[in-house]
């Protein structure tokens, strides 16, 4: 792998597990526009509105309309088991961040070094984006987690901006004291390379060092649940049974909460490439991650 600085005019695409997701070691894969996305279903705040008008536990008296406070039954609690729990949803990059690298490019702290506040992410060759991407998949998983009760927050709003850099990322998860967080990305290796690998943090003398067990328990969790619901294989180019820690991510490096990385295979491999483009393909993606989230979640009350 070859190490390059970001530059002004051409902003660094993601490479071997690591640009995708803001570090400094890059694929000679080169530059390529973003792709625009669609948004799908409502606004993130609507989103917020309305589940959190479904997950409340007061309901108002037919009479009086005063708010009464009511016990969830045994079936309720079974069918919406996230009740209670709060997830950070992270889609890595931006559909704007190829436009502004003044913005991108700048430094932040992450702990134990400085890195740049984002990249522009990889595409595939046909130029599907990393960033619309991880937030079509990320807003599916959105409404699956919902739909079990948990309270979700996105990191950004929509595809259309730029950022947020990664420090405020990891800042996000924290002010909401998630109970797990996830960062959505896809890599963009030599083509030959395919699989899905899960990143985890190390000790750093930092923030995240009292959660590094934790958010091992959960990579672990959501590897086993991603490899079972999509079919992908564990990565063929890093990592060891899909599984890589890393302490130069400023994702990882600033939580304070149980965090992991996932890159759900290469977009630069045709195969997966083309499942990626799959609205069907994503939403089993969407489903494998939900299912990995909530059996860490469920083991861990």
């Amino acid at each position: 792998m070859i190490r390059r600085p970001l530059a002004a005019a051409a902003l660094a695409l993601c490479g071997v597990g690591a640009v995708a997701c803001g570090g400094a070691e890059v694929s000679d894969t080169g530059a390529s526009a973003p792709a625009a996305s669609p948004r799908l279903g409502q606004p993130a705040a609507s989103q917020d509105r309305a589940a959190d008008a479904a997950s409340s536990s007061e309901t108002a008296s037919s009479e009086t309309g005063v708010p009464t406070t009511r016990t969830a039954t045994a079936s309720e609690t079974q069918a919406r088991p996230l009740a209670g729990r709060v997830i950070v949803i992270d889609p890595g990059h931006n559909g704007g961040n190829w436009k502004h690298p003044e913005i991108i490019n700048r430094q932040v702290n992450i702990s134990n070094q400085k890195k740049a506040c984002d990249t522009t992410g990889t595409s595939t060759n046909d130029g599907y984006s990393e960033a619309a991407f991880t937030w079509d998949v990320s807003t599916r998983l959105v409404r699956l987690l919902r739909a079990q009760g948990a309270t979700v927050k996105l990191t950004r709003p929509d595809n259309k901006g730029t950022g947020p850099c990664i420090n405020q990322r990891a800042a996000i998860g924290n002010r909401a004291k998630a109970d797990a967080a996830i960062s959505v990305h896809a890599d963009g290796a030599a083509p030959s390379a395919h699989g899905f690998h899960v990143i985890m943090p190390k000790k750093i003398g930092g923030p995240v060092d009292p959660v590094v067990g934790e958010s091992r328990k959960l990579g672990v969790a959501v590897r086993d649940a991603f490899h079972s619901g999509t079919g992908l294989p564990y990565s063929t180019y890093i990592g060891s049974k899909a599984l890589n820690f890393r302490s130069d991510l400023g994702g990882l490096n600033l939580s304070t909460v149980p965090k992991i990385f996932i890159e759900c295979g290469n977009m630069r491999n045709a195969k997966e490439a083309a499942e990626f483009k799959d609205p069907a393909f994503r939403q089993r993606i969407a489903d494998s991650l939900a299912k990995g989230l909530e059996t860490y979640l469920t083991a861990a009350r």
